[in-house]
């Protein structure tokens, strides 16, 4: 067995939520990976733990970048225990360091995914303490090495979660104000739309400034391995920190500077403002941003045609809805009148508030938040009418 995990080729599955693949399948290919296959909640392809390194540095739509160790049969946890016992653990966890157990297990033999974590930390510390002095510590904390296994029926697997804490999380939102958007889905989402990086993007009722934000980053290419210094990869045995600082040093050479770039972020709320204001200035946006406390109806609109994108509320009380009803009308109102020329695009989980916004959608692109069902709605807000735009390009054709 070759024990340096961080220059063997093995089979690496990168997870992401649940309708962000295909986004994760564009950013992936973009970094020059072949993949093996794509599925509804990651992809797959062979690397070694190094190429781990670069993924997680990378990606913006992705939750975690597991790294295959071993594949076995299972039928309970006594199996379990006796393979994982007889795997060469020493050589790649420190018998002095920490690590800490995840699992996703899906067989008759479990009923609590706890006790097969106390059952593969068993095996781990048994092995290295029968062939060391000393045993590592281990916990509940993501802080150091992570061993993730996965276990459907009676076939298990085994890897080295290289993430640790999630990567859909990209470290700058400090302060994350009310129902804020996790991150990896606002990339995905503006991954999804026809913004083209350098027109104006314009984002009313901002809340924490997350679009936005993620706006300025994908423009400037900034990736989140920027503001992000502990991945679990950095705790195993093998570690080469001079592959990390070249790739750090490469994440920070690609910024990129898009001259005239115009990102307009409104809120009627001052805290809002001032939470997204803190959270950009962590992520090195801030000067990119125009930020504006105003309703939405008074968002300063450039003249220049660009992507407009709403994220408003989707109520879940009866009173929040008749209020709503007229929030989203007040959109489409806004979009008809002030935004001829512009692509629209609104994010919600409420698809009878959005039909009060009057306007027929051109795409409906699916995603889910926190376990809803939700549509990214996408609008042609033509300047004139649809029948004059069409008549022109007719001509012109």
């Amino acid at each position: 067995m070759n024990t340096n995990i961080y220059t063997s080729r093995s089979r690496i599955v990168i997870t992401c939520s649940k309708r962000l693949s295909p986004y994760l399948e564009q950013e992936v290919k973009e970094l020059g990976f072949e993949l093996e296959r794509v599925f509804a909640t990651g992809v797959e392809l062979f690397g070694t733990m190094n190429d781990c390194v670069r993924l997680n540095l990378n990606l913006r739509c992705a939750s975690q970048v597991h790294y295959s160790l071993l594949e076995f049969a299972a039928k309970n946890p006594d199996e379990l225990y006796r393979t994982l016992s007889e795997y060469s653990w020493e050589n790649i966890i420190k018998n002095d360091g920490y690590f800490s157990v995840t699992c996703n297990v899906d067989t008759p033999s479990i009923n609590n995914t706890m006790f097969v974590n106390v059952k593969v930390k068993d095996a781990i510390v048994d092995r290295i303490r029968s062939k060391a002095s000393t045993r590592p510590n281990s916990g509940s904390e993501l802080s150091g090495a992570v061993v993730y296994l996965f276990w459907k029926e009676n076939s298990a697997e085994v890897f080295v979660d290289t993430s640790g804490e999630t990567l859909s999380k990209h470290g700058y939102r400090k302060i994350p104000g009310k129902a804020p958007m996790l991150e990896a889905l606002a990339t995905s989402t503006l991954l999804a739309t026809k913004w083209d990086r350098k027109s104006p993007f314009v984002n009313p009722m901002c809340g924490s400034g997350t679009l936005a934000i993620e706006a300025a980053m994908l423009a400037t290419n900034r990736r989140p391995g920027l503001y992000r210094s502990n991945y679990s990869y950095m705790h195993f045995l093998g570690y080469d920190d001079t592959v990390h600082q070249q790739e750090l040093a490469k994440l920070k050479s690609q910024i990129k500077e898009v001259p005239g770039l115009t990102i307009i972020a409104s809120d009627n709320r001052e805290d809002a403002i001032s939470i997204s204001k803190v959270n950009a200035g962590i992520a090195g946006v801030e000067h990119l941003i125009d930020f504006q406390v105003c309703d939405f109806e008074k968002t300063e609109m450039p003249e220049v045609p660009g992507v407009i994108y709403f994220n408003p509320e989707y109520g879940e009380r009866l009173g929040e809805i008749s209020a709503l009803e007229i929030t989203y009308a007040r959109i489409g109102d806004f979009l008809k009148k002030k935004c001829q020329g512009y692509m629209g695009y609104i994010f919600t989980a409420n698809l009878d508030l959005a039909k009060k916004i009057g306007l027929k959608a051109s795409r409906r692109m699916e995603f889910y938040t926190a376990k809803l069902d939700c549509r990214l709605l996408e609008f042609e807000l033509y300047s004139g009418t649809r029948r004059e735009v069409k008549a022109s390009k007719e001509i012109t054709e």
